[in-house]
């Protein structure tokens, strides 16, 4: 005799009835493995609720969350790599990228863009991990370049934000080329007494950390950022010595005074808009509210 038995008929749903879950509403965290509404996550900017971990994200990301409202102007969109040294390895430099572009929707592991952030006119670039590892090309430095210039021929701050597994082994020399030539350009930037602001968020590796990534007026890092040139072990085996117990990281950084700033992404338009109006000296309203620019 069963404990329970049925008293209606037909309250089961068919299977066929079932609803199944939608793709993509829920996100798992991948340090506490909490499963968080997707919306919710969005709405903290990709920054876990539970144990604050801060997610990869692209250039769209980045931008939506800088500029009023979500709303700017793509610079520079029509730029593609090419293979000047016609690269194989497993497969064609030239068939990675096609398939990279039509993976991701991207052109190229950075993209540039202007608007508004907090009412002030910027001009932003930023790298996409998405693309190739995020490796800096040809078309990399030359998008963060033309930022530069369109920055200092509108007379307005210029932000980087790094993301990064550094130079692209492509492109060789040509790659290399970029460290010289964006590090360049930011100094006819400061020549002008213009202001730039580098974000350092993980990865930061490899040639990107030992040129533009580096090179702020203020180097901000968001929490627990992997920043380096060389990895951890090619350190380890090069000097034959342990190294220090979070090595690497934004607050190893801080703590030995390589970057300026650990500043949480749901802080950073804020912190941004403070510091350049610090520069300017000027002050910035923000929702009817004085910022402190201490």
């Amino acid at each position: 005799m069963s404990w329970f038995k049925r008293v209606k008929e037909g309250i089961t749903t068919a299977t066929k009835e079932k609803k199944s879950t939608p793709d993509g509403l829920w996100h798992k965290c991948g340090r506490c493995k909490k499963a968080i509404l997707t919306k919710d996550m969005q709405a903290n900017m990709w920054v876990c609720t539970s144990c604050g971990l801060h997610e990869k994200i692209g250039s769209k990301e980045y931008f939506d969350i800088l500029f009023d409202e979500q709303q700017f102007t793509e610079l520079f969109e029509n730029i593609y790599p090419a293979d000047p040294l016609e690269f194989t390895d497993t497969k064609s430099y030239k068939d990675r990228i096609t398939d990279t572009i039509k993976k991701t929707g991207l052109k190229d592991a950075a993209r540039a863009a202007t608007g508004n952030m907090e009412g002030l006119p910027v001009a932003v670039c930023c790298m996409d991990f998405g693309f190739i590892g995020g490796s800096m090309g040809a078309v990399v430095g030359e998008k963060i370049a033309r930022s530069i210039d369109y920055a200092r021929e509108h007379k307005i701050p210029f932000i980087m934000i790094s993301k990064s597994g550094g130079a692209r082994m492509m492109e060789a020399a040509f790659s290399l080329m970029q460290m010289a030539k964006t590090s360049a350009k930011l100094a006819l930037l400061g020549k002008e007494g213009i202001p730039y602001l580098s974000i350092l968020t993980d990865p930061t590796t490899g040639g990107v950390t030992a040129s533009f990534a580096m090179l702020g007026d203020f180097n901000i890092a968001e929490p627990e950022a992997l920043i380096g040139f060389a990895g951890p072990r090619v350190i380890r085996e090069t000097i034959g010595k342990d190294l220090p117990k979070g090595f690497q990281s934004s607050e190893f950084l801080l703590e030995h005074g390589f970057v300026d700033f650990i500043v949480p992404r749901t802080e950073m338009k804020k912190k941004l808009s403070m510091l350049l109006g610090m520069l300017a000296g000027k002050k910035i309203e923000r929702e009817g509210e004085k910022l402190n620019l201490q």
